[in-house]
């Protein structure tokens, strides 16, 4: 976490929860590089999906158009309760747009698209077991076993490096 000595500090799951909850969008660097044009969980910036401007934010940080959507990266055991699956039994790696269940989509407005779809990411413990404990904090808390996830960019490649974390950090308009 960069403080305003710029210093490089430890962070836990509180800390990375508590400022999403107070609509901070969070740049997550951790671990080894996904592989694929996903962001998966070591390479994301994370956000509230319960926040209906959660889609204007988060597209002012990376320079996107209003109408692109985000994916929703939700804890695997609950995704049936949220999403309408058609079967899939999983979706580990966000290849999927879904139908968020009727009685879901004003609970998680910042990963509904316009059509009701979300791109999901389903994440299991055995996969990614630090990504799978910050969510399901969050979900302890909120009651919303999911964030919003999209790739720790602005309209470049996605972070690989230290360095380029940081610089996309301070390029972009994140606190």
């Amino acid at each position: 976490k960069l403080n305003k000595n710029e210093s490089i500090s430890k962070v836990n799951y509180e800390d990375v929860i508590s400022l999403i909850l107070k609509r901070n969008p969070v740049a997550l660097y951790q671990g080894r590089s996904e592989a694929g044009p996903r962001a998966l969980g070591n390479r994301s910036i994370l956000y509230d999906p319960r926040d209906k401007d959660g889609k204007d934010v988060v597209n002012t940080i990376k320079n996107r158009e209003w109408y692109r959507p985000f994916a929703g990266t939700v804890l695997h055991e609950k995704v049936n309760e949220w999403f309408d699956m058609r079967g899939l039994k999983e979706s580990p790696y966000m290849l999927y747009a879904v139908k968020v269940r009727k009685h879901r989509v004003d609970e998680i407005p910042a990963i509904t698209h316009i059509d009701e779809t979300c791109r999901v990411q389903a994440v299991d413990k055995s996969l990614n077991p630090k990504f799978y404990n910050l969510i399901k904090n969050f979900y302890k808390i909120t009651n919303v076993p999911m964030v919003l996830n999209t790739s720790f960019n602005e309209n470049e490649p996605i972070v690989c490096s230290p360095e380029e974390a940081i610089d996309c950090f301070l390029r972009t308009k994140m606190d």
